[in-house]
């Protein structure tokens, strides 16, 4: 079995805490770990052209997803500490 989905993986997940929270941040990253997984810059051309077709909706799906995570702990950061709703 080979090693490249495991280097992929956490490439991805290293360069996921450097990405700026930017739409399109993340094609350089990917560009990033396709060129240190092995990927020949004739493949990583010609792969960009269907990266940046789907991006747009994913960067959304991401943000979406990073929003609910910093809501979700700010919620319970604020409830471990004793804070209640103001009315």
């Amino acid at each position: 079995m080979s090693a490249l989905p495991f280097i992929v993986v956490l490439l991805a997940l290293v360069s996921s805490i450097g990405v700026a929270g930017i739409p399109a941040a993340s094609l350089v990253a990917v560009i990033i770990i396709m060129q240190n997984a092995g990927f020949s810059e004739d493949m990583i051309k010609a792969s960009l052209g269907l990266i940046l077709t789907i991006d747009r909706p994913l960067d959304m799906a991401r943000t979406a997803v990073n929003v609910f995570g910093d809501t979700v702990g700010a919620v319970w950061i604020a409830k471990t500490e004793g804070e209640t709703l103001a009315e």
